[in-house]
């Protein structure tokens, strides 16, 4: 896949030991960028940087630790840095979801998705930001949002708060960063087969497939090759959107218990 502005720069993704943020890594490594692949899982961290940075394209390594936590990404920045010495896509993609009912959603529950879901973008964007401006050469960062930001889903009032925030939260940095040539975007996934999804639901590829005009669920590479394009010279004019990757679910928005 042929994208400009790609080589050479370095870019931080959270939450890549597997799944979308590890499909982001490889096509950035294969596209020549420089890659620091945050996980808190350090096993799946070390083996994903492993196998990525020995293609030989672009470099990956791997950065250990709590995405949400802020002196966690200070220290990610500082990492990123020091072993490539600027910092230029930034990918905070680490997320958890968390089902539940509303009237007994518990004050811990919340407070975690917030502050990995919200958290940890908002403070891995304000120091990369703090970076990139002093750079002076501009940058670009993803946010990962989700269908469920954009439409309501039972037992996910809290993630798809923190998930439609990240949407706005695109909206406003776009606003506040684009006088230094830094562009600032969201993903909103639908249905994506990954190992995650795969464990919470049974059959998981079969039942979201049949609600997708498309037919089929997303992969983690749909996922992956409209980040790549968001971070490239080619999506320089593109700012403060949201882009939904779907198969077209929310054309309809069906849900599982509609297949009853």
């Amino acid at each position: 896949m042929l994208y400009s502005g790609i080589k050479d720069k370095t870019a931080i993704v959270t939450g890549a030991g597997e799944g979308i943020g590890y499909a982001i890594c490889e096509l950035l490594t294969m596209a020549g960028a420089n890659v620091v692949l945050n996980d808190i899982d350090r096993e799946l961290a070390d083996k994903a940087a492993k196998v990525l940075d020995e293609k030989k394209i672009g470099s990956c390594l791997s950065f250990v630790g709590d995405a949400g936590n802020v002196p966690t990404i200070n220290k990610m920045v500082d990492f990123a840095l020091q072993r490539f010495g600027q910092i230029d896509f930034v990918v905070p993609n680490a997320g958890i979801t968390l089902f539940g009912d509303f009237l007994a959603f518990t004050q811990e529950s919340f407070q975690q998705l917030m502050q990995l879901n919200l958290q940890g973008a908002f403070f891995l964007a304000q120091r990369a930001a703090k970076e990139m401006i002093a750079q002076g050469n501009g940058g670009r960062m993803v946010m990962m949002s989700s269908q469920v930001g954009i439409r309501a889903y039972h037992q996910l009032s809290a993630y798809g708060m923190t998930k439609a925030a990240l949407r706005m939260f695109a909206q406003n940095l776009a606003y506040e960063l684009g006088q230094y040539d830094i562009t600032v975007n969201a993903i909103a996934p639908g249905a994506t087969l990954t190992e995650r999804t795969a464990e919470e639901q049974p059959d998981y590829e079969g039942i979201w497939g049949k609600l997708n005009p498309n037919r089929r669920v997303g992969q983690p590479e749909d996922i992956a090759k409209t980040c790549l394009f968001l971070l490239s010279d080619e999506a320089s004019h593109i700012n403060g959107q949201t882009i939904p990757v779907d198969g077209g679910w929310t054309t309809a928005g069906k849900y599982p218990e509609d297949l009853v």
